[in-house]
């Protein structure tokens, strides 16, 4: 039986309650009551998206930068807003918005460092 494609993405994080915080303020994201005590599962569609905390051996102070060759995109309503919130609270924007093929697009550092695209065309 063929694998149907992504099911579930969790970003491992040095402080769960900082990084929910972040992702429900910036991104409007709303927990949903599923998901362990380690864990933050968001009520994203079609695929869930989690925080969790680290896993026992890993190091994340160790590595530039976390998740580095993997590609988060995330859809969004209100791709400016977003960046303008997150540019007047001092956050890291990797890449300015632009408008191409995925609509306004554009890259930022979440508070571990990963980098996640927000785009606004479905």
């Amino acid at each position: 039986m063929p694998v149907t494609g992504p099911d579930f993405i969790s970003f491992q994080v040095r402080d769960l309650d900082a990084s929910q915080a972040f992702y429900e303020r910036y991104l409007g994201l709303v927990r949903s009551p599923a998901g362990p005590p380690h864990a933050v599962v968001f009520d994203t569609k079609p695929i869930a998206f989690a925080l969790r905390d680290v896993v026992q051996g890993a190091d994340l102070a160790t590595v530039p930068q976390p998740g580095l060759g993997i590609a988060a995109w995330f859809h969004a309503e209100g791709v400016q807003e977003i960046h303008d919130a997150l540019v007047s609270d001092g956050h890291r924007i990797v890449s300015a918005p632009i408008d191409g093929p995925f609509g306004r697009t554009f890259t930022f550092a979440d508070p571990d460092g990963y980098h996640v695209t927000l785009h606004d065309r479905a």
